[in-house]
């Protein structure tokens, strides 16, 4: 799991990102994300929507694995972002950890979050 200061929710918060930010988008999830200059660390929320599964177990499993492959990566983020991750499809519950990690790893150099000199 990541920080509490590296987590972020309210609607108001999230509507800012899905106005301004700019998408990459996958075959399971996508990720919506906007420099933030008035934060001194990156913020990231994973939505998903009982559209994807009804269980909250479930929903609740998918959002803890994605926060761990995003708590791995985000020491390579180079900058303040505000960062949303929308998941469009129940598999990523049965999705092996390598792959899903290396979906969100292109996903964020698609974006340009990560330093130029690291290797996450």
């Amino acid at each position: 799991m990541i920080s509490r200061t590296n987590r972020f929710h309210g609607y108001n918060s999230l509507r800012n990102v899905y106005r301004h930010g700019r998408m990459a988008r996958g075959s399971l999830f996508g990720v919506k994300a906007i420099h933030n200059p008035r934060r001194k660390a990156y913020r990231l929320a994973v939505v998903v929507s009982r559209k994807v599964n009804k269980s909250a177990v479930a929903r609740n499993r998918i959002r803890r694995r994605l926060y761990e492959a995003s708590r791995e990566l985000g020491q390579s983020i180079n900058e303040p972002h505000d960062i949303v991750i929308t998941v469009f499809h129940s598999s990523v519950s049965d999705t092996p950890y390598p792959e899903l990690a290396g979906q969100l790893k292109k996903q964020f150099k698609e974006l340009g979050i990560f330093t130029k000199s690291a290797k996450p």
